[in-house]
C-alpha cells in the first residue's frame, strides 16, 4: 500500500498576505477615489463661488453707477471708452473681482468682470491654482419718457403777455451744433381745457399752437413711463430747499468742471466749454427765484417757480406749482426743451 503525504504547511501566510494585498488595493483606491471626488467637488465649489463673485462684481459696478465717469465717456475711442474696475473685496467677503467697464454705444454699456473666490485670491490654493470666471453683463441706460408732447404743458391756465412766446418747433439752441435733426413741430401749448390767453406781443406757435388733451391731470406731472417724479428727485444730482438763486458754471483751477458746486447747473450757452457736458437732475425741495445766469439737465421744482431777467435752462423742467417769468433779456429764451407746470403765468 502507497501511502502519499500531503504537506501544507505556509498555505495560510500566503492566503493571509494575498489577502492583505487585495484588501490593501480595494482600501487604495476607495481613498484615491474619494480624494478625487473631494478635489472635484471643491473645485466645482470654487466654481461656483468664482462666478457669484464675478455677478456680484458686475451688480456693484451697476448699483454705484458713477454718471459723471461713464455716460459722458466717448464711444469706441482707444483709451477714453473704458474705465477700469479696481481689484475689490465683494460685500460679503467671498472673493474678489476686477475688470473693465466699456461705452459701446450712446446709452449702452459692456462690464467685463473677472471674479475669483477668496482662497483662489489670496493664493492659498496650492501649485498657485484655483478657479476664477469671466463675466460680461450688457448694460443700458433707460431713457425717462417724460412724455413732453408740446413745448409747454399745464393742468390750469397760461397767461401771456408782452413779448412772450411759446415754440413747439425743434430747433437746437445757439451754438449746438452735434443735435440730432430736428423732428417734427410739436404743439406749442397743451393743457386739459384750451386755457390759455394772449395779451400784447405775446404769441404760441407750433403744430398745433393749442392743443386741448382731457388726459392731462395730476399723473401727468408724476408718472413718466417705467419712472416717477420721486424716483427723480431720490436720484437728484444736486438738491437744493427753496430759495433765490444764481447759477452758472464754475471752473475750478485746473480748468475741470467743478461739479462739486451746488450752483453750478452746467453750461448751456457755450458749447465748447469745460461744463457744457455736465448735465445734473437738479431737485429743489420747495419753491425758488432764479435770476441769472443759466442751467441745463432735468430741474424738478416741488413747488413754485419764478425766473427773472435773462436766466436760460436747457433741458427738461417738471414743476409741481405754477410758473412765473418776467423779462427776457437779450436772450432767446428762458427755456430750451420742455416744460411741464400745472399753471403758467409769462411776461416777457
Amino acid at each position: 500500500m502507497k501511502r502519499i503525504l500531503r504537506d501544507e504547511r505556509g498555505m495560510a501566510l500566503a492566503v493571509a498576505i494575498f489577502a492583505l494585498v487585495v484588501v490593501g488595493a480595494l482600501v487604495a483606491g476607495a481613498f484615491f477615489a474619494g480624494t478625487q471626488e473631494q478635489r472635484v467637488g471643491e473645485n466645482q465649489r470654487r466654481v461656483q463661488t468664482s462666478f457669484g463673485v464675478a455677478e456680484a462684481g458686475a451688480q456693484e459696478r451697476v448699483l454705484n453707477w458713477d454718471p459723471g465717469t461713464m455716460n459722458r465717456r466717448p464711444v469706441y475711442r482707444p483709451g477714453g471708452d473704458s474705465v477700469a474696475i479696481r481689484d475689490t473685496v465683494t460685500p460679503n467677503g467671498s472673493g474678489r473681482y476686477f475688470g473693465t467697464s466699456y461705452k459701446v454705444g450712446p446709452s449702452l454699456f459692456l462690464i467685463d468682470v473677472t471674479g475669483r473666490d477668496q482662497a483662489s485670491a489670496a493664493g492659498a490654493i496650492a501649485g498657485g491654482g484655483g478657479a476664477r470666471q469671466r463675466i460680461g453683463l450688457i448694460a443700458r441706460i433707460a431713457p425717462v419718457d417724460f412724455g413732453i408732447q408740446a413745448s409747454l404743458t399745464t393742468q390750469g391756465l397760461v397767461n401771456m403777455s408782452g413779448n412772450a412766446n411759446i415754440n413747439g418747433v425743434d430747433q437746437p439752441p445757439t451754438g449746438w451744433t452735434s443735435c440730432d435733426p430736428p423732428g417734427p413741430p410739436l404743439a406749442g401749448v397743451r393743457d386739459n381745457g384750451g386755457n390759455v390767453t394772449e395779451s400784447g406781443n405775446a404769441t404760441v406757435l407750433g403744430t398745433p399752437p393749442v392743443v386741448n388733451d382731457p388726459t392731462v391731470n395730476n399723473n401727468t406731472f408724476t408718472m413718466f413711463g417705467g419712472s416717477t417724479y420721486a424716483a427723480l428727485a431720490a436720484r437728484a444730482t444736486i438738491t437744493l430747499p427753496s430759495g433765490n438763486y444764481t447759477t452758472q458754471p464754475v471752473v475750478n483751477g485746473a480748468g475741470v468742471c467743478d461739479n462739486t458746486v451746488l450752483t453750478n447747473w452746467g453750461d448751456g450757452q457755450n458749447p465748447a466749454a469745460a461744463c457744457s457736458d455736465y448735465f445734473p437732475i437738479i431737485h429743489i425741495a420747495g419753491s425758488a427765484t432764479l435770476n441769472g445766469d443759466q442751467g441745463q439737465g432735468i430741474l424738478l421744482v416741488d413747488g413754485d417757480l419764478s425766473v427773472q431777467g435773462s436766466y436760460q435752462f436747457f433741458g427738461i423742467v417738471v414743476i409741481q406749482g405754477d410758473l412765473k417769468t418776467a423779462g427776457g433779456g437779450s436772450t432767446d429764451a428762458h427755456f430750451w426743451g420742455g416744460v411741464m407746470a400745472k399753471n403758467a403765468d409769462l411776461s416777457e
